[in-house]
């Protein structure tokens, strides 16, 4: 289904949600406390089941040694998710909004396939996560709990209409419930501290550890999560001034920064335990459901089994809402594009369950799992698809005015994007040149077919990164969002506040943003009729 264009309330980004949660004007922790929610709901995805089998796999094959490339995948979460919170609260736009308004639809349409790609393969790790969790704590087939799944297409409408604050709350409690089920696991396992502390240091990286590496930065560090948060955040009814704007990215930086590090700490558990677990007693772990029967067999309690397979569900079912509401923010945003929850959710989950039935069914449970690490890389390969076009808008005054990016934020952003981009290089490299030595006498072939699509994708993301912007045409028409917006960039406060109204249905938005504005000025508001001398003068 199709918004009209007529309708004031179409360009909004998650409609329903939409500036829903009012900003209490009381105490700092009553203020905090109604900002909070954003970040946590965007960290669900920095501890699905993708994350588990990345997390499970470097920690049994590497040991502690990849705890550093956990801890730098967060630090990069972290300034990205600021950066994309920034942007929707500044700006008013979510990231694929931005990339529309900014971008030709040549351009437009590969990152519109390329985010519902990500989509799909973070959807993927969700059904292949929950139905593993069925499997181990109900002993349901791992094909028909994959089927199952697909049910959670009307608890999910459900809980979306139960409005943001409570949709936060559940999330919250399937977190603080993953939580508690890896401190117990620490606890059982017994790690060596200076194992882990020797983690923390770098270290070169290359073949299987490079692929788990950047399995690891793709689980961590999610595309489809940029163009989330610089959504959800619109959910706060923010005033349109410099000041309430400027507390809200304080407020949401915090926010991101307690999310994203509680993601980090649930990411370095897993990792850990499989270290102490596995990779100590020289266990290779192949799948997560042998995770589960070592875990059983090792430290010998029904405890840890018990609490892995229940933060496992908890995990694919708090992140298969975010994967929903990411899909809907990018098809409305790329493509302006309205489709019905149910059938968008519809959709995207298809999309997850086809290929792993398909898997599951031809190469078994141990494909499925490495499906799972698989859908983690795929990840990784559309990260700077999103992150380049985020640092570029952050980094425009044009479009963020005096909350743009200052020069050392922006040079530490570069800097992330060209790891992101260097380490996907070597992958793709070394993955096209194993396919090319496996493939003998036809490895030409190999390079032939992947070489154009690398070269297409690579000129695409050079493009975006070098392409300056052009200023607003003079004539072109604005809507009373870009008015307000443009007025939070001024340095200045205003006296006036001048609003033409044309005696319309549509005028509400108009007026709802003027007095807004007048207000957070204390500004005189003029409203005058168009193509008319009367006028209406009212002091905020």
């Amino acid at each position: 289904m199709t918004t009209s264009p007529q309708d004031p309330s179409a360009d909004r980004s998650l409609q329903e949600m939409h500036r829903t949660v009012k900003i209490p004007s009381g105490r700092l922790w009553q203020r905090l406390f109604a900002f909070a929610g954003p970040a946590y709901l965007v960290s669900v995805g920095y501890m699905d089941p993708g994350n588990w089998a990345t997390d499970l796999e470097g920690g049994a094959r590497f040991g502690y040694r990849l705890i550093w490339v956990l801890l730098m995948s967060n630090a990069m979460a972290v300034l990205l998710q600021t950066l994309s919170a920034r942007l929707g609260l500044v700006t008013g736009r979510d990231l694929a909004q931005a990339c529309h308004d900014a971008y030709p639809r040549f351009v437009n349409y590969p990152l519109f396939v390329l985010c519902e790609i990500a989509i799909a393969a973070c959807d993927l790790a969700e059904v292949l996560g929950s139905a593993i969790g069925l499997n181990l704590l109900f002993g349901i087939p791992i094909l028909w709990a994959v089927l199952i799944t697909a049910s959670d297409v009307l608890f999910l409408l459900a809980l979306g209409h139960m409005g943001m604050r409570k949709v936060e709350a559940f999330i919250l409690v399937l977190i603080s419930t993953i939580g508690l089920c890896f401190v117990l696991e620490i606890f059982l396992s017994e790690p060596s501290v200076a194992g882990i502390a020797s983690g923390f240091l770098p270290s070169y990286l290359e073949g299987k550890e490079l692929y788990i590496a950047i399995g690891i930065l793709g689980a961590t560090v999610m595309p489809h999560n940029l163009y989330l948060h610089s959504s959800l955040v619109q959910s706060r009814d923010v005033t349109r001034s410099r000041r309430a704007v400027a507390e809200a990215c304080r407020y949401n930086f915090i926010d991101s920064v307690v999310a994203m590090n509680l993601a980090f700490l649930v990411n370095a558990a897993i990792l850990i335990v499989a270290a102490a677990t596995f990779w100590s007693r020289g266990l290779v772990v192949t799948e997560i459901q042998q995770a589960h029967q070592l875990l059983d067999n090792t430290l010998g309690t029904h405890l840890a089994p018990i609490a892995f397979a229940l933060a496992l569900i908890c995990a694919g079912q708090s992140s298969t809402l975010t994967g929903t509401l990411a899909g809907q923010i990018t098809m409305e945003g790329f493509l302006h594009f309205h489709m019905r929850p149910w059938l968008r959710r519809l959709v995207t989950r298809s999309m997850a369950i086809v290929p792993a039935v398909a898997v599951i069914l031809v190469t078994g449970e141990e494909g499925g799992y490495q499906l799972l690490i698989l859908s983690q890389v795929v990840l990784s390969l559309q990260l700077a698809f999103a992150v380049v076009p985020l640092v570029k808008f952050t980094g425009s005054r044009l479009k963020m005015g005096p909350f743009v990016n200052p020069r050392w934020v922006q040079a530490m952003a570069w800097l992330v994007t060209a790891v992101i981009v260097l380490l996907n290089g070597m992958l793709v490299f070394e993955q096209i040149t194993t396919w090319s030595a496996a493939a003998g006498t036809w490895g030409w072939l190999v390079v032939a077919g992947t070489a154009p699509i690398v070269l297409a994708l690579g000129f695409l993301l050079t493009w975006m990164a070098v392409q300056t912007e052009d200023p607003i045409a003079a004539d072109s028409a604005v809507s009373a969002a870009d008015v307000a917006r443009a007025a939070t960039r001024q340095r200045k406060r205003f006296r006036t506040i001048a609003a033409a109204l044309e005696v319309k249905p549509s005028d509400s938005k108009i007026l709802a943003e003027a007095v807004a504005l007048a207000q957070s000025h204390a500004a005189k508001l003029v409203l005058t009729q168009a193509n008319s001398s009367r006028s209406f003068v009212h002091r905020a």
